[in-house]
């Protein structure tokens, strides 16, 4: 228990959270890009500058920030979540011992499961939130009037039911394996690099960090397509499959998506997403690195486990 309560904990936590906040800000617009191909279906799959380009000019020159602060709230609670949960269990299953990839890979598979149950419903909010006054080619999109996150809670519960905020659940629960992979290949790669010198410069945080989300990203993108689309839930959808969530649905829409548009239709997007979440991540690591051994140097602590 002191393993899970500790402030070494707290501390990762927090740079983790400083660290997503700080990257996602910087490369938010690309996340606008992603989002708008994976959700409109009859928007062409252009590269990631034209989509910006055209979103600028339809909607104004802040549309690419469009709800941002939504987004940046979910990342901060996300990842502290996360970073917290993953350091304490890996302190209490390590114990001051070198970890190994098959720890990673299980420890970062729980500390997922466990923030996509607490957080999710942030998640479905701000996909709403991000996505709403934009122009979309498809019409069978329904258009929402939020005033911001509390009257999205409140109108999606009144309108939807609670279980509503928990759409996009199951492929989110699917999706653990991404940051799972990611802190597995990270972790990894880390202990290589330590083997041959003492510390990592910044310029090695920063591009193990874009190589394991990079691999991670790629291999679970489709999921993520479906992710999006499942929160955003603004589609007009036949009946039996109004069910947002369930494995079917799930099936259903990686189904029409292939059907529609080939099977690299599940990819749509993916160069947006791979630029900001490949280049979010190498800078979430490395302020998150910086800011940890600053933490720790400070109050002259040491960490318990690499």
């Amino acid at each position: 228990m002191a393993s899970v309560l500790s402030y070494e904990s707290l501390v990762h936590a927090v740079a983790g959270a400083v660290g997503s906040v700080t990257a996602m800000t910087v490369f938010f617009p690309l996340d606008t890009a992603r989002l708008r191909l994976q959700v409109d279906e009859k928007r062409k799959s252009k590269t990631t500058h034209m989509v910006l380009l055209e979103i600028i000019k339809e909607e104004g020159l802040l549309a690419p920030y469009r709800g941002w602060f939504p987004v940046i709230s979910s990342l901060c609670c996300s990842n502290f979540v996360y970073f917290y949960t993953f350091n304490s269990l890996k302190a209490v299953w390590v114990k001051g011992q070198r970890s190994t990839t098959g720890k990673d890979l299980v420890v970062g598979f729980v500390a997922g499961v466990v923030n996509v149950l607490l957080t999710t419903p942030l998640w479905v909010v701000n996909t709403r939130l991000k996505l709403q006054g934009a122009k979309f080619r498809n019409e069978d999109i329904v258009p929402t009037n939020y005033k911001g996150i509390i009257d999205a809670f409140h109108q999606i519960i009144r309108d939807e039911g609670i279980l509503a905020l928990w759409n996009g659940t199951f492929p989110s629960l699917l999706l653990v394996f991404n940051p799972a992979i990611q802190f597995m290949f990270y972790e990894g790669l880390k202990r290589q690099l330590l083997k041959k010198r003492v510390k990592l410069s910044s310029l090695d945080v920063f591009i193990i960090g874009a190589i394991s989300k990079a691999i991670a990203t790629t291999v679970t993108y489709p999921m993520q397509t479906v992710q999006s689309i499942l929160r955003f839930g603004r589609h007009r959808l036949n009946p039996e499959n109004r069910t947002l969530g369930s494995l079917r649905n799930v099936l259903y829409l990686l189904h029409q998506r292939v059907k529609r548009f080939g099977i690299m239709g599940l990819y749509k997007g993916l160069e947006a997403k791979l630029l900001q979440t490949v280049l979010t991540a190498a800078l979430m690591f490395l302020v998150y690195e910086k800011l940890t051994a600053t933490t720790f140097t400070v109050m002259g602590l040491k960490s318990a486990h690499k």
